[in-house]
């Protein structure tokens, strides 16, 4: 659990659509944890933020990572792979945060050791739900490992 006292959450959303990054900044800054938001807009940027490299050598290490499936440049799906097999990182949590509902991207995902699967709902006041309960889910219920 959260201790709220202790610091604010690191979240790192890995995600190339300007809107949903906008959703996403605003639902965390109503939720109910202090958090920061560093955004990767894309799968290679989304790594060297991770591994601390070139401009991210100072990058936060996140505590949670809400995963979109379609990038550029690397896909998702590989950027969970990378994530899973490397031992500093496999730890963090990753949620599959995406548009697709397909069967296929599920299980391709929790394939890839992918902690959660959520569709990105269409609404507004959907999506702020979302992430709301995600954060409340990650932060304040489920125990996570220090750094």
């Amino acid at each position: 659990m959260w201790d709220m006292a202790d610091r604010t959450a690191e979240i790192l959303l890995v995600e190339d659509n300007p809107a949903d990054v906008s959703l996403t900044r605003g639902a965390l800054q109503t939720g109910p944890v202090p958090a920061h938001l560093s955004v990767a807009r894309d799968g290679v940027e989304a790594l060297a933020f991770l591994r601390h490299e070139g401009t991210y050598a100072d990058s936060p290490r996140p505590d949670i990572i809400l995963l979109d499936l379609n990038l550029p440049q690397k896909s998702g799906a590989e950027v969970l792979k990378e994530i899973k097999a490397d031992e500093e990182l496999r730890c963090i949590p990753v949620v599959v945060l995406t548009t697709s509902g397909a069967e296929e991207d599920v299980r391709a995902s929790y394939d890839r050791s992918a902690n959660c699967y959520v569709t990105k709902p269409v609404t507004l006041d959907e999506y702020a739900t979302v992430i709301r309960a995600i954060e409340t889910f990650w932060l304040l219920v489920a125990q996570l490992p220090s750094h």
